[in-house]
């Protein structure tokens, strides 16, 4: 008799012992915990040097861009140290907004880089950017209302589709973020590309707002369709307990990942006072 490799079960049998193994799970999360901790850490570096570097500044969009990385990384790796608790939590909303408020913060400091580059680019074709700002607050001010009132309803009386409908706004979002960042990092490009080749700098920045378009695009795109599976698909439910590979494919691709190599590439100081140099972020 011929026997029939079986090779789709295997894998299935092997995704199931990893999820289902209190060991795996506890590596897997110890891994996510610790990456999450050496992102953060290092937004956290990179904000005391910019600081110490330009004290006179105050708050400016490069300092709460790294203050927000250091604070979304660091409450998910506190999340994931604490995921048993978190898991049984009562009431349950508690647990939706512990997962979900990174998410949010991670929407709201990338979307200070699409507001900076729109900025750099009305400014560079001398048109008005004085309903920027107030559109990038007002934009940020009626997702969390939306999500918090999706809280609220959640805590009141827990319906399964008011959750599938937060899975998919967030999905929403995340897809308008993909747009952000293709339509203002894509015209930042192109404008970029069109300065003298001479130009001091050009093909740096080039290369910064190039690869910072490409990966947040490909982060929020990726975050988009996972979040529609995962309103919709059991399998693909982002449980802390009972998926953890799944958990960990799905932040590094969505968070860490994308995380560290936007920190690398602006790693940059700004320049010292009295320096009008172009950087990325001001």
């Amino acid at each position: 008799m011929t026997m029939i490799p079986s090779y789709g079960l295997d894998a299935s049998s092997w995704w199931e012992d990893v999820n289902n193994s209190p060991l795996w799970q506890d590596r897997i999360f110890h891994v996510l915990v610790a990456l999450y901790g050496v992102v953060a850490v290092v937004a956290l570096i990179q904000l005391v040097r910019i600081q110490l570097r330009v004290p006179e500044f105050g708050w400016t969009t490069q300092k709460v861009f790294h203050f927000l990385n250091f604070l979304v990384n660091g409450v998910r790796s506190l999340v994931f140290i604490f995921r048993r608790e978190v898991q049984n939590l009562y009431p349950e909303i508690i647990k939706h907004i512990l997962l979900d408020m990174p998410s949010l913060a991670f929407f709201t400091t990338y979307a200070l880089l699409v507001l900076f580059w729109a900025e750099i680019y009305y400014q560079a074709r001398a048109v008005s950017t004085d309903g920027l700002r107030p559109s990038f607050f007002t934009i940020n001010a009626v997702v969390y209302a939306v999500q918090i009132s999706m809280w609220l309803i959640l805590w009141w009386r827990p319906i399964h589709i008011i959750i599938i409908f937060s899975k998919m706004f967030f999905s929403g979002v995340s897809l308008f973020a993909a747009f952000g960042f293709l339509l203002y990092g894509g015209r930042l490009f192109l404008m970029l590309k069109r300065f003298p080749v001479e130009s001091k700098g050009r093909s740096k920045k080039l290369q910064e707002v190039g690869y910072v378009t490409t990966i947040c695009f490909s982060c929020f795109l990726v975050r988009c369709i996972m979040m529609c599976f995962n309103a919709f698909d059991r399998a693909a439910d982002l449980d802390l307990l009972n998926h953890p590979v799944l958990n960990y494919i799905y932040y590094m691709v969505v968070e860490i990942l994308p995380s560290s190599l936007v920190l690398f590439i602006l790693r940059k100081l700004p320049p010292k006072r009295g320096i009008t140099q172009y950087h990325l972020i001001r």
